[in-house]
């Protein structure tokens, strides 16, 4: 009677697999490897990924306020939900982080759930430049993204302002 060989595949650590796959989707590689998203994150290489504590949240929204027009991404298991416009100011109230004006962006965030703030700036052709809010559950509450120009080329004052938020928190 002949037996069934039976092969394994070994999975690289999950350091070795997020380096390799820059253009694949972090929230992908944690079902991969049945972890947060968060902690895919923590795993970047230095230079694609930064992550801070979540008590800077005030202070680094109302930086991005000023950046003009970025990409607002929600991304769960049901939904990716973009939209394009200007993060307004927001102002404490009712437990809430609110942010309303003359922009498609707004609504109320429960600041005091996000729990950490990932820098992140990596792709394969296109590079992509996002600041990622997390919970407690290290999931993305939602993330920002640099915005792009009519050639999809990133904005560059835009970059600049990126890397000084992210340098500013780095340090």
């Amino acid at each position: 009677m002949e037996t069934a060989a039976v092969v394994t595949t070994e999975r690289p650590p999950l350091a070795e697999r997020v380096a390799a796959g820059a253009g694949d989707l972090l929230e992908q590689i944690a079902r991969e490897y049945g972890v947060s998203t968060l902690e895919v994150v923590r795993n970047l290489p230095a230079d694609q990924g930064v992550v801070v504590s979540g008590d800077a949240f005030a202070d680094i929204m109302q930086e991005i306020s000023s950046w003009g027009d970025v990409l607002f991404l929600i991304h769960n298991s049901d939904i990716v939900l973009e939209c394009t416009g200007k993060v307004p100011q927001g102002t404490f109230g009712h437990g809430y982080y609110n942010i309303h004006g003359d922009s498609p962006i707004g609504g109320h965030i429960k600041a005091d759930n996000c729990k950490a703030i990932a820098f992140v700036a990596r792709g394969l052709k296109r590079i992509s430049m996002s600041v990622q809010f997390y919970n407690g559950a290290g999931e993305a509450v939602f993330k920002i993204f640099v915005g792009r120009d009519e050639k999809r080329e990133l904005i560059p004052e835009q970059v600049e302002k990126f890397e000084a938020l992210r340098a500013r928190y780095s340090a």
